[in-house]
């Protein structure tokens, strides 16, 4: 008996491609299980085009078989079988496919696909095998055969028996190594597993038999073992029936089948496109943030299928960063698979199907938010930074996506609201959007900045994320609408503008002293146009606000970045006639005070004393 030799490739070829190409052994079944569905589509093709052929589905299955006596697994199915010569030329030409070749020369119908077009993944068998056995009886042959391979050295085909038309593959298992465990591929319940994860959408029964315990029949409470033949695979995806047959009780299940959370989704989407790209699709919002999601364990993506067969568990090309928190998969037919199902191209119809589902989950959270505001507020409140900061990111690039679905809290409604709503209810004469940060709402609720803005009637969105007022420097303007801090040098009131200027300039002299005894600290001081009952704060001026200061310098490699600090007194509390008093007659409180009121406005914004003792010294020196 002649061993011939691999026509095309090499051993180096083979051993690259057991080694390297497959990323976890275990999709070893998953290429022949999808070879052998291939096999059963080959009949049921020739059936819609042969009258002579009768395709009765109830004949046609794929059977797993383990022996952990003899380190044997089989797997047999009743398909079409293959000839000496295609035996020679599927399996003699690594990379070489008869399947493609069966979709290159026949126009497919009724939806029923190809998925063995990839031609190597009948050699990840030899990851887990020492010999891989091919026996096959082809359809209208009198012969069958059996094609044996013990890797790259070559193989050998010779006549044999087999009474039915089909294939039985035998794997001859690798004994374990210190590294690996091939028995595992022997256990019962590891091939269930496997099947589960990458087949159990094959479109044929997959069949093994499993051990059921059971009541002996004399004796209720003694239990004995039977092997019993079960079908292992679902079959029918839940995404290829109507929706109008589902339940949220079935999605439900199927989110916590495929674990993708232990809370229950928010909102489900299920989609099926059929035009430039045809896909199926079943995407959940999560109701609650996963514990891991911003640590870098999490990762985003949707297990991504070829005709009912997983390719990858995570296809992160799928989804955008900002949407990085949906769940669910993608079934495609149109996919451009290269070498094996799991090296995928980047090609155009893998970008039309990411692009679709982004436009689908906005349009489906813009839906949310108009007809289900509490389910939105809710979604929000787990996933808004993560949007925010989706804003931000890309210097900008997705911000015209994600403005419309961003929501601040309101000084006026008590509650959140849209950018969109804010802007719908402003008063003629208001110019900007106006916003506040801080660490909570109620802190924002009592800075003095937030006075004269409220007091013209004006609404104010609070900030109380970190990563808020980066985002919205970022968005600029909303409808035109530029975006204005309370405590941004112009706040857009000409009037006030006028008075505290002419107030400043009045009062020159004290504030040029003022400003020489807080050297370093602030950029400059002066009349405020922006306090109503309080005596002091502090404002801003350039790119850098005192919130952001707080952020950038609590980050592992702060630079120390300081905002330009102005540190503004109300013209109208008498503070400010102690201050010009003192300015007269005595200079040495002065400092006092002015050292005092820094202090204060520090104190609001939730900035450090620089020198607590000091600050302490100077209240005492006031009381006596």
């Amino acid at each position: 008996m002649e061993k011939k030799q691999f026509q095309a490739e090499s051993k180096r070829l083979l051993d690259l491609m057991i080694n390297s190409i497959y990323t976890h052994r275990e999709v070893f079944l998953r290429e022949l299980i999808s070879n052998a569905s291939d096999a059963i589509d080959k009949i049921y093709y020739k059936a819609l085009t042969d009258d002579s052929l009768r395709f009765d589905q109830d004949n046609y299955y794929i059977k797993v078989e383990a022996d952990k006596e003899n380190k044997t697994l089989k797997i047999i199915d009743t398909g079409i079988g293959m000839t000496k010569e295609e035996l020679e030329n599927n399996l003699g030409v690594i990379a070489k496919s008869g399947s493609l070749a069966f979709k290159s020369e026949n126009e497919l119908k009724d939806g029923y696909d190809i998925i063995g077009q990839f031609g190597v993944g009948f050699y990840a068998a030899f990851m887990v095998a020492d010999v891989v056995t091919v026996i096959s009886k082809a359809l209208e042959s009198a012969e069958a055969y059996k094609w044996e391979s013990e890797g790259a050295d070559g193989y050998t085909i010779v006549p044999w028996e087999k009474d039915s038309v089909g294939t039985e593959i035998t794997l001859k298992i690798k004994e374990n190594t210190e590294e690996d465990q091939f028995e595992e591929f022997l256990e019962e319940y590891r091939l269930k597993e496997i099947i589960k994860k990458y087949s159990d959408f094959i479109r044929y029964p997959i069949k093994m038999d499993v051990t059921v315990r059971k009541p002996k029949e004399d004796n209720e409470n003694e239990y004995v073992d039977y092997k019993e033949e079960q079908i292992i695979n679902s079959m029918v995806p839940i995404w290829k029936k109507s929706k109008n047959d589902l339940t949220d009780e079935d999605y439900e299940k199927f989110y916590h089948e495929k674990r993708y959370g232990f809370d229950k989704p928010l909102k489900t989407i299920h989609t099926s496109v059929d035009g430039a790209v045809r896909y199926n699709a079943i995407l959940f919002i999560p109701e609650n943030i996963p514990f891991d999601y911003y640590s870098k364990e999490y990762e985003k993506g949707l297990e991504l299928y070829s005709n009912g067969v997983l390719i990858m568990n995570k296809c992160a090309d799928l989804l955008p960063d900002y949407f990085s928190f949906v769940k669910g998969m993608v079934d495609s037919e149109d996919l451009s698979l290269n070498i094996s199902r799991e090296m995928l191209q980047h090609d155009r119809q893998l970008k039309r199907i990411e692009k679709n589902i982004n436009k689908k989950i906005k349009g489906e959270l813009l839906s949310l938010l108009k007809n289900n505001r509490e389910k939105y507020e809710k979604f929000f409140h787990s996933f808004g930074r993560q949007l925010k900061y989706g804003v931000y990111s890309d210097f900008g690039t997705h911000k015209e996506v994600l403005q419309d679905l961003l929501m601040f809290y309101s000084s006026k409604e008590k509650k959140l609201v849209t950018l969109d709503e804010y802007v719908s209810r402003m008063p003629e004469d208001q110019k900007y959007i106006y916003y506040a940060s801080g660490e909570s709402n109620e802190r924002i609720e009592k800075l003095p900045q937030t006075e004269m803005v409220a007091d013209k009637g004006f609404e104010i969105l609070y900030f109380t994320d970190e990563i808020d007022e980066f985002a919205i420097r970022m968005l600029m303007t909303f409808k035109e609408k530029e975006f204005k801090s309370v405590s941004s040098g112009d706040l857009g009131f000409e009037e006030d503008q006028a008075n505290s200027d002419e107030a400043t300039n009045e009062n020159k002299d004290l504030f040029e002293k003022m400003k020489d005894i807080l050297a370093g600290k602030v950029k400059d001081v002066r009349i405020s146009k922006r306090l109503k009952s309080h005596p002091v704060c502090l404002a801003t001026e350039g790119e850098i606000s005192i919130e952001m200061e707080k952020v950038l310098n609590a980050m592992p490699d702060s630079q120390g970045i300081k905002a330009d600090k102005v540190l503004e007194i109300n013209a109208n509390h008498e503070v400010f006639d102690s201050l010009k008093a003192a300015f007269e007659k005595d200079q040495e409180k002065l400092a006092l005070y002015t050292s005092l009121l820094y202090n204060q406005a520090l104190l609001i914004e939730g900035l450090p004393i620089q020198d607590p003792v000091e600050f302490t010294n100077d209240i005492c020196k006031v009381m006596v």
